[in-house]
């Protein structure tokens, strides 16, 4: 499993994870699922995606990511609509599965991500 350097391991100021610190080794990867997000989620909910893909677009771009030590969890609120899988077939259980960010659905749900802002301040972070 490869472990993202640098990468946030959580929103901070919250408990929100944002990486795993191992591999599963006794039942495998937990599968990446599309889940829909409601309206009515919890602000500190859609804090949580908010600052994952800041995250996201702020490590990676849009080049091509190995989905590694990221939260499958996190992702998965993001799977199938702002992040979507490279390979065909796309395996759900592999830590070495390719993921990118579709910019074009992002720049729609994320705005604040895309406008240069500083409202998440990766560099200052102690991690």
């Amino acid at each position: 499993m490869l472990k993202h350097r640098g990468f946030p391991g959580r929103l901070p100021g919250t408990d929100f994870q944002f990486t795993i610190r191992r591999a599963n080794m006794k039942e495998g990867p937990t599968p990446l699922i599309e889940r829909k997000r409601f309206p009515d989620r919890r602000p500190a909910d859609r804090r949580a995606d908010l600052g994952f893909m800041a995250a996201l677009w702020n490590h990676f771009g849009e080049e091509p990511f190995e989905r590694g030590n990221l939260d499958a969890g996190r992702l998965s609120w993001l799977f199938g609509r702002e992040v979507v899988a490279v390979d065909e077939p796309f395996n759900p259980k592999d830590y070495e599965a390719l993921l990118r960010i579709d910019v074009a659905v992002a720049r729609v749900s994320f705005p604040t991500v895309f406008d240069d802002s500083e409202e998440f301040d990766w560099e200052e972070e102690d991690e």
